[in-house]
């Protein structure tokens, strides 16, 4: 099947997108990924003009398409001037290098156009690290598919090296790369958990905001704590997390943390490199699950953030899930028990939205007053680190000392209650 975008894109390298429809994969499903990967492509700079999608049972295993539909491409990319082949999939160094070789274009896949984005996009010392470790990583077990170039030995004079190969020796350099950029990230790494635990200090109610990307998350954040949080219309255009205190109708204070954004087929190196970053969300109290609710993938893209919700380890914290641009919607339905329909860029249904932030806040913590005696003063320096201190009372029998704790805590200190 060959389709024509619509978008044509004035002085933008113009790309191929290929996918392979396996057996249970419906046209809508297929239909969605693909106009999803334009979406990324126009993201990094070029333009989705022309899909081939071929059905079969699996891939190729040497050049993923069909050698019927790699002349057919090959056809299409001359007379459609393509510059440039993207999978809707992994593919390997072979299919690659195949595939290359038989239609005479450029060929990238889907992981790699979204490294490419995450490059675009990295701003802070900490995601550019991240990222190129993700793409050293990704390019070790491609470097065959680089060609002869790569390697000194050979069948003829003048081809013989000092014993090992360039391929070889590119490899041990990229390493040794990696290895380093690892030792700069750890640095990193423990300054922000120095600053997490800060936070935690604080006795602030943290809420991490996920979401698939471009769903709205960081406009929310800027929106209800005022803050400047890069905003586009675009795929992945904040890596870094930010958190920003937002003080609730009470005049309570919580943190909420936006986040990098979700995406189907992230690329398993990229869940890694930026796992210190994911971890604001495990080690937040609570979730705020953030959906484009005009969006026709939209429960798709639930399903993908909840999964990797689960692989983080935060699928059972308390969520809250916020669907964002119902300004589009023809009617907007009412909220439920754990939803929230809203329009972040307007401000629409974010009163809504507080009072649930203030309930999900408020749930378990309750405000008890403790009596410590003199000595034991290290027992309530530890509960400083565990409640939120209201006030404290200097008296004959101690210090009294009233917090708002959970039940964690009041479980922990409950012989010291009033």
């Amino acid at each position: 099947m060959v389709e024509l975008s619509e978008k044509q894109g004035k002085g933008l390298p113009r790309a191929a997108m290929i996918a392979v429809a396996e057996d249970g994969v419906s046209d809508g499903e297929i239909d969605a990924s693909i106009a999803e990967l334009a979406r990324l492509l126009d993201t990094a700079g070029a333009v989705g003009a022309v899909s081939v999608i071929q059905r079969r049972s699996a891939p190729n295993a040497r050049t993923y398409l069909g050698s019927g539909k790699c002349a057919e491409l090959k056809t299409l990319c001359e007379n459609e001037d393509i510059a440039l082949i993207c999978a809707d999939s992994e593919l390997s160094p072979i299919q690659i290098r195949n595939l290359e070789d038989a239609v005479g274009v450029r060929v990238i896949d889907r992981s790699m156009l979204i490294l490419d984005i995450f490059a675009l996009h990295a701003d802070s010392g900490e995601g550019k690290l991240q990222v190129e470790i993700a793409q050293l990583k990704y390019t070790i077990p491609r470097l065959t598919g680089q060609g002869q170039a790569l390697s000194r030995q050979g069948g003829g004079i003048g081809t013989r090296g000092p014993g090992e190969s360039k391929l070889e020796s590119d490899r041990r350099h990229l390493r040794r790369r990696i290895a380093a950029l690892e030792r700069k990230l750890s640095e990193l790494e423990r300054s922000r958990a120095v600053q997490r635990a800060e936070r935690g200090r604080s006795g602030l109610y943290k809420i991490a905001v996920v979401g698939y990307t471009n769903a709205g998350k960081s406009t929310l954040l800027n929106t209800m704590t005022a803050a400047d949080v890069l905003a586009k219309d675009q795929l992945f255009a904040t890596l870094d997390p930010t958190t920003r205190r937002l003080t609730l109708p009470s005049g309570r204070t919580v943190l909420l943390t936006d986040t990098v954004g979700f995406i189907r087929g992230l690329p398993h190196h990229l869940i890694r490199a930026f796992r210190a970053t994911l971890d604001e969300v495990k080690y937040a109290d609570a979730i705020l699950m953030v959906a484009d609710s005009n969006d026709p993938c939209v429960a798709e893209q639930l399903e993908v953030t909840r999964s990797l919700l689960a692989d983080l380890g935060a699928a059972e914290k308390p969520t809250l899930l916020v669907y964002n641009k119902c300004d589009l919607l023809p009617m907007v339905p009412e909220n439920g028990e754990d939803t929230v329909y809203v329009c972040a860029r307007s401000g629409q249904g974010l009163d809504a939205l507080s009072e649930r932030l203030e309930r999900m806040a408020d749930d378990g913590t309750k405000r008890v007053t403790y009596l410590f005696a003199p000595h034991e003063s290290a027992k309530l320096a530890r509960l400083y680190d565990r409640a939120v201190v209201e006030n404290v009372d200097y008296t004959e029998q101690g210090t009294a000392v009233t917090v708002l704790a959970d039940r964690k805590t009041r479980g922990q200190y409950a012989r010291w209650e009033k």
